[in-house]
């Protein structure tokens, strides 16, 4: 049977078809959710190979630390360049040389010898590779293909992160405990070129490519590619940065990363084998985190969907806060049920900030919401960074990591605080495009 098509359709362009059983658009976030997964495994291992490569090579903790650090800092400032050279190429182009960018970094690790080439090889290429495929893309994917559900589409996407983590984190410390650090970088590496055939079949760049409209929404013409994809970036920079709202989400979401990607990720595991903890079991209780990751993430998208994002992002900061105070008590070299109770505790607050802090920049800045949200994330991984380079330094001078979970503790009540400051937009307010 032909399908129909709308009589509005522009000779040349697409045709609308009509309505599948299954809308594209949940097709597209299948395949961006596989994508994040397997750019994300890399993730897995800095926390894993701390140790094992102050073991071989003798590098401080505070030079693995600034390498992973540098990683971090790459993920986030790609981000909002790589969302707006979506807008010039096309999504899928940007994350199939993103893919093959990673790759290439875990692939060269394996025959580093001094820490420049650490720098290079995980920090440079592998930070801007996973940093094309941060959380800027989801947005940009969200923001194309859907106008119902992008509050739970965002915590399904946002928990992609996770699920690489809950698949990658057992299985790579399995294999550094067994045959050490090096095929565990290849085991990365081969995860992100599995993933580029999928991208290269099924990723499609906006609605209007298959003639359909986006979930929820009418349909709209695919715009002309947008030029000048740097100054873009930057005047949308520059136009955000005279808002207050900006610098508050900025600096929330800045603490955000210092809690989770620069402090648990990268030294939770250190810090458990410190007290005693097998490696594998230290990194097993980080991918129960990852589980139930995903049940809060999905969980927060569908609140945002329903409630004041300001006043979630303020009970999920106040909360993580809490609960990292305590974590130091909790150590130890056994896992006991306290323990287990902070994990899922922790795990179900890990990203739940994403989805409330892309509404709120959706509302505030109108189309260049993924851009500006591309500028909040590498914020957040600027704080990251510092905690991963810090906390390293702080291992190395006191011996301990405590006084980073405190720190990190009080900084989270300061985030809840910036969180309630932020402004409700009015209709009209939001930034125009640029």
């Amino acid at each position: 049977m032909t399908q129909t098509t709308d009589s509005t359709a522009v000779e040349g362009a697409p045709r609308r078809r009509s309505r599948p059983l299954i809308h594209r658009a949940w097709i597209v976030a299948a395949v961006t959710f596989v994508t994040i997964i397997g750019g994300a495994a890399f993730n897995s291992l800095p926390g894993l190979l701390i140790d094992p490569l102050h073991t071989e090579f003798g590098w401080s903790r505070g030079e693995i630390g600034l390498a992973v650090s540098l990683d971090m800092a790459l993920y986030g400032l790609t981000a909002p360049f790589a969302a707006a050279l979506m807008d010039r190429f096309g999504i899928r182009r940007v994350v199939v040389v993103a893919l093959g960018t990673v790759a290439t970094g875990a692939l060269a690790s394996v025959w580093m010898t001094a820490s420049w080439q650490l720098m290079l090889y995980w920090g440079l290429l592998v930070g801007l590779g996973t940093g094309s495929m941060a959380m800027a893309f989801s947005a940009t994917v969200t923001n194309r293909w859907f106008v119902a559900r992008r509050g739970l589409v965002t915590g399904i996407l946002t928990a992609a992160g996770a699920s690489g983590q809950l698949v990658f984190l057992p299985l790579c410390a399995w294999i550094v405990d067994r045959h050490g650090w090096r095929p565990a970088s290849v085991t990365v590496a081969l995860a992100a070129l599995v993933v580029i055939p999928f991208v290269r079949l099924l990723m499609r760049d906006h609605p209007a490519d298959v003639g359909l409209a986006p979930y929820g929404g009418a349909y709209v013409e695919k715009p002309a590619p947008a030029t000048g994809a740097a100054a873009r970036t930057l005047r949308v920079l520059s136009d955000a940065a005279r808002t207050g709202p900006f610098w508050l989400l900025a600096g929330s979401f800045a603490i955000c990363g210092a809690s989770t990607n620069g402090l648990i990720r990268t030294h939770f595991v250190p810090s458990a084998h410190d007290h005693g903890m097998e490696i594998t079991a230290a990194a097993s209780l980080l991918a129960v985190i990852g589980v139930f990751d995903i049940i809060g993430t999905i969980f927060s998208g569908w609140l945002t969907d329903r409630f004041d994002a300001r006043r979630l992002l303020a009970v999920y900061y106040a909360l993580r806060g809490v609960s990292l105070l305590f974590l130091p008590m909790l150590m130890g070299p056994a896992v006991h049920p306290p323990m287990v109770f902070f994990i899922i505790f922790y795990g179900l607050d890990w990203v739940a900030t994403v989805p409330p802090t892309l509404a709120l920049c959706r509302e505030q800045y109108g189309e260049d919401s993924a851009i500006v949200f591309g500028w909040v994330l590498a914020s957040h991984q600027v704080g990251a960074a510092l905690v991963a380079f810090l906390g390293g330094v702080a291992r190395d001078v006191t011996g301990s990591y405590d006084v980073v979970w405190y720190a990190s503790g009080a900084l989270c009540a300061m985030a809840a605080l910036m969180a309630l400051m932020i402004r409700r937009a009015r209709a009209g307010d939001a930034m125009p495009a640029v």
